[in-house]
């Protein structure tokens, strides 16, 4: 099946140093437990992606189920933007199923893939190498090939799998590190390689992807590393959600790519003002949020309670965050008063609430506050009002003459 690049994102329509992102939360996100969805709840998300920017969208496994399929077909009828892309293996039947799900998008994509490590070959699929290839060459509008378990592969039939799939016309590479076990320096340096010994790659403009799983923690670190070695799309989801420990974050790869910008000078159609909201839209939607402390989206990512770090916020934001809350759509950074603020964060709250406070009140107030904080968790405005003596809660909003 030979693929034609009119049209794909590959040749001539392909932008140097700009990065596609390709988001899988519908697919490989949807695959995590609890993160199922209905196929009303899989419109709302690709709504919420289509507004981000992204630049394909993976609705699906069309083989999978009835369900899939059916998800798929609403999604090409209602998004234009974004490509739509469905999964197959590399399978006739797969493939024709694929194409069926996708025959009313405006762009639409196939994502192919076959097993490329000899363990997935011997024990998975009871293939040789030889199999393999043949069925590489005979799988692959726009064609997506992954050799899955790309880094456990041996190299050079990763490579030769990789030419077979560029031969018969793939339009996009996508060489995933599946289990989540290569390191940065690896992954990168597999897709330098990769580049190296397949010329046609850079000739014919074709597009080389990453798709990196977290079980390591190296997810985001890993497709930044194949992003410097010349991969011009990476496979996301939205919170990182996925197989096990997740995908790579889109989230933290889109604000990477901005906040160090210096370093990569990649563009990217992502609005970064969308991030949060997107997020918050798809929490709605599966049975849980980001954890507090995840990078970009979570709780934390804007918060300060450390009475040090509270004062360099208060004095310049800068001190202490690299980004500004509104550049990915949170609407301001929380100072949280516990028992490691200090008084500067207490006053700041204090004159918030309406009550200015001279320099001997609020080091008799801030004993106080330390006193709370030690026996409660969190503490509330109602509460800090509450530790106020009655003279100082009757002058609300009034100016003293003493204020530091």
């Amino acid at each position: 099946m030979l693929a034609s690049k009119k049209g794909s994102l590959a040749g001539t329509f392909m932008i140097p140093n700009h990065l596609y992102f390709f988001d899988t939360t519908l697919r490989d996100g949807e695959q995590s437990p609890g993160c199922s969805m209905t196929t009303q709840e899989k419109l709302t998300m690709a709504h919420a992606l289509e507004d981000l920017g992204v630049d394909i969208i993976e609705a699906g496994f069309a083989m999978a189920s009835e369900g899939d399929f059916a998800a798929i077909s609403t999604i090409t009828q209602a998004i234009r933007k974004p490509r739509i892309a469905s999964l197959a293996r590399a399978k006739k039947e797969d493939i024709e199923m694929a194409a069926r799900s996708v025959q009313f998008a405006d762009r639409a994509r196939i994502h192919v893939f076959l097993a490329s490590s000899d363990l997935h070959l011997e024990y998975k699929l009871k293939i040789s190498r030889q199999e393999a290839l043949d069925l590489t060459a005979e799988s692959v509008d726009d064609v997506e090939f992954s050799p899955e378990d790309s880094t456990r592969s041996d190299r050079d039939f990763l490579v030769e799998m990789v030419r077979v799939a560029v031969e018969a016309g793939a339009t996009t590479i996508n060489m995933p590190d599946t289990v989540g076990y290569s390191t940065p320096d690896e992954y990168g340096q597999m897709f330098a390689e990769v580049r190296a010994r397949i010329p046609a790659i850079d000739g014919e403009g074709i597009i080389l992807s990453s798709h990196c799983h977290d079980d390591l923690g190296l997810a985001v670190a890993n497709s930044l590393a194949a992003v410097e070695n010349g991969a011009r799309q990476v496979e996301c989801t939205i919170n990182g959600i996925g197989e096990r420990a997740g995908n790579a974050a889109l989230e933290e790869i889109a604000a990477a790519l901005y906040v160090r910008g210096d370093r990569y000078g990649i563009s990217t159609g992502i609005k970064l003002e969308n991030l949060y909201p997107t997020s918050q839209v798809l929490g709605q939607i599966i049975t849980f949020k980001p954890s507090p402390n995840k990078a970009i989206v979570g709780d934390n990512a804007f918060a300060h309670e450390s009475g040090i770090h509270q004062h360099g916020m208060l004095a310049n934001p800068l001190c202490y965050e690299i980004m500004t809350p509104a550049l990915v759509g949170v609407a301001k950074t929380n100072l949280v008063l516990g028992k490691h603020s200090g008084r500067a964060a207490l006053r700041h709250r204090l004159e918030h609430l309406g009550f200015a406070l001279t320099r001997d009140e609020l080091q008799h107030i801030y004993y106080s506050f330390v006193a709370l904080a030690d026996r409660k968790k969190n503490i509330y405005d109602q509460d800090l009002i509450g530790l106020l003596p009655d003279q100082i809660r009757e002058r609300r909003h009034e100016p003293v003459s003493e204020v530091d």
